[in-house]
């Protein structure tokens, strides 16, 4: 069976700009922290997650990360891929294969962030193997200064509306949350 990309046909996501990705956590469980008093509380693994996320731009020269926020089942983050000089080899393909990476795409860029954050995680707690993340990302290009500023204020609101996210398991419904969880959706 083919998987079918959710990524903007056409796009090639090696151009320089900003990109807000969203990355939710395998069965929406929550397993980087509690919010308390509005803020989040990373555990050890949502720590990891922050490191892996900071250690992105650290061995990347192309990329530059802007607001981000590490929740309890998710994590929202603008990757912002600049143009460091070097340029890209335009005749090679810009559309990503499954299991076949793109040098210096977004798409690279959040497997390899997604993939070192799993090993972290699964290191620490003893389980090789067990999913962390679900298999794919929402990403959207930010296309204007006005929805960097948008992007930014969600991102930064994110924690003060964690009491209404559908698959916060203490908030209001979450017994639907409980039960999708049961059926394994």
């Amino acid at each position: 069976m083919r998987r079918r990309s959710v990524r903007l046909k056409g796009h090639d996501y090696r151009q320089p700009g900003a990109y807000f990705v969203t990355i939710c956590t395998y069965r929406w469980a929550p397993p980087f922290g509690t919010l308390v008093n509005g803020r989040m509380a990373l555990n050890p693994a949502g720590q990891m997650v922050e490191k892996e996320w900071l250690r992105t731009a650290a061995v990347r020269p192309y990329v530059r990360l802007d607001e981000y926020i590490v929740m309890p089942n998710h994590f929202h983050g603008i990757v912002m891929i600049t143009d460091d000089g070097r340029g890209t080899a335009r005749r090679a393909s810009t559309t990503e294969q499954f299991g076949r990476p793109i040098p210096r795409s977004l798409p690279t860029i959040i497997r390899s962030f997604k993939s070192a954050a799993i090993h972290r995680i699964n290191k620490d707690r003893g389980t090789p193997g067990k999913p962390v993340w679900q298999r794919n990302y929402y990403e959207h290009i930010v296309r204007t200064d006005r929805a960097l500023s948008r992007i930014r204020a969600y991102i930064h609101q994110n924690p003060a509306r964690w009491h209404l996210d559908r698959y916060n398991p203490e908030a209001v419904g979450s017994d639907e949350f409980e039960l999708q969880l049961q059926a394994g959706l």
